[in-house]
């Protein structure tokens, strides 16, 4: 389960090949001042599940973008899949980001191509075969329930179809850490649920999986690991 550790605890286990996340005393601080972590420590293992929740503003998307890079800490060291994220540049950080399926709040989606050609296009931009990207595309639209869908554009999906979409086109490249950032923020509680089913159902096939949320409905209905960020620290 989920780890919280001194410092120096920390240290002594940072070889452990059962981790896939360590925060070792990691400090954020952006440009503006506004410090958003804290002496953060924490270790995930792999094939957990855990909620980070937290009011607006806590630090809790602070931590998803450290650990896929497109933040880096000011102090302290992310550590994601045995690489430290803060010496990773241009190819490696990209071979790095593979590994990683991100889910955001607002879909990102691209409105001009279809269901398909959205999942698709992840694996065109990785290089994959026409051949590959085919037998990978089916299997992922049935795990996201949308295989029917797969010729619809965003504007003809509902916001849950498309959120779905945005599942579809993180896990399509079968990365072994999935990080979603309020995956059900825009979504009402029927379409949360069912998102957080397909998240269950992943980690049940053996991806790590971590969830910002602050929908407390959701965390108590599930039985999964909670980390709680109070203005840039964590409590147990």
């Amino acid at each position: 389960m989920t780890v919280f550790l001194e410092k120096n605890e920390i240290q002594q286990e940072n070889k452990s090949p059962d981790l896939i996340v360590q925060l070792i005393s990691v400090t954020k601080i952006y440009s503006n001042g506004c410090q958003a972590l804290l002496d953060v420590n924490l270790e995930i293992k792999k094939g957990e599940f855990i909620f980070l929740t937290g009011a607006s503003g806590s630090g809790k998307s602070t931590i998803l973008k450290l650990l896929y890079g497109e933040e880096l800490p000011s102090q302290g060291e992310v550590i994601v899949d045995d690489c430290n994220i803060a010496q990773m540049r241009g190819n490696n950080l990209s071979l790095l980001r593979r590994r990683i399926g991100i889910i955001f709040q607002d879909y990102k989606l691209i409105p001009q191509r279809t269901v398909a050609e959205n999942v698709s296009f992840v694996l065109q931009s990785q290089g994959y075969t026409r051949k590959e990207i085919q037998r990978r595309l089916e299997p992922t639209l049935k795990v996201v329930g949308l295989l029917n869908k797969a010729d619809c554009f965003p504007d003809q999906l509902s916001g849950g179809e498309q959120q779905r979409v945005s599942i579809a086109r993180a896990i399509v490249g079968t990365p072994p850490l999935i990080l979603a950032d309020e995956p059900t923020g825009n979504l009402d509680p029927d379409n949360s649920w069912q998102v957080i089913q397909i998240l269950q159902k992943l980690n049940s096939f053996g991806a790590t999986v971590i969830v910002t949320t602050h929908d407390e409905n959701i965390v108590r209905r599930c039985s999964y690991p909670v980390v709680q960020v109070v203005n840039g620290k964590l409590v147990n």
